[in-house]
């Protein structure tokens, strides 16, 4: 509706330190109501959500996606990422709450193939040379392949496989998207992977995080 919550301060730093003033802000004020408050304002705006996003040309040039780069995206991107952002919030209750998760191919696949999308943007500074290629595979519901790629310069995303890759790395995707999200870090997140070929670039792999804060 054209509401604007405010500004973050220029920088890297000044966007993560806005997004978790305002989590924390509504945080705080939601302790004040009830879960079926909560649960109504969700079913509430959660429709109006729907009705925007469905409003979008997907294919028109927005802003950018932090975790993806500087550059603009398409529009079908940053609905993505809100979708994650929905999802991966919705299955962390879940596992609060010991209930079954949400890893139907159908709810599951979008999540994966949008956060490996975020894999270019982590690798950025890996020189590594011309035609150099990294395999990753996240398995189980939802799962797939995707390929790494150095060329031209920089990484690009290809989806498929690719045998004769640098390093290939192999996750569960109910591992994933926690290592995506900052769930699983660390030597937490490379005990879940299986890395064959080149170590250094399979581990950014598993560094890779596809949200703000």
């Amino acid at each position: 509706d054209g509401h604007s919550a405010g500004k973050p301060e220029p920088g890297w730093a000044g966007l993560v330190g806005f997004v978790n003033q305002l989590n924390e802000s509504w945080v705080a004020a939601a302790q004040r109501m009830s879960s079926r408050v909560l649960c109504d304002l969700t079913e509430h705006v959660g429709k109006q959500a729907d009705a925007y996003f469905m409003s979008l040309d997907p294919l028109v040039v927005g802003g950018p996606v932090s975790w993806a780069g500087d550059e603009p995206q398409p529009q079908w991107l940053d609905v993505a990422r809100e979708y994650t952002e929905r999802w991966h919030h919705q299955q962390q209750i879940r596992d609060a709450t010991h209930r079954p998760g949400l890893y139907e191919t159908r709810v599951f696949a979008p999540v994966l193939d949008t956060f490996v999308r975020a894999l270019p943007h982590a690798f950025r500074d890996i020189d590594a040379s011309q035609g150099t290629t990294v395999e990753i595979t996240l398995t189980g519901e939802g799962g797939g392949h995707w390929v790494l790629r150095r060329t031209a310069g920089k990484w690009e995303l290809l989806s498929g496989s690719n045998a004769a890759a640098d390093a290939h790395v192999s996750i569960r995707g109910e591992d994933a998207w926690k290592i995506f999200t900052r769930g699983l870090r660390g030597e937490a997140a490379r005990r879940r992977a299986t890395i064959r070929g080149d170590q250094f670039l399979g581990a950014r792999v598993v560094e890779t995080v596809a949200v703000i804060a």
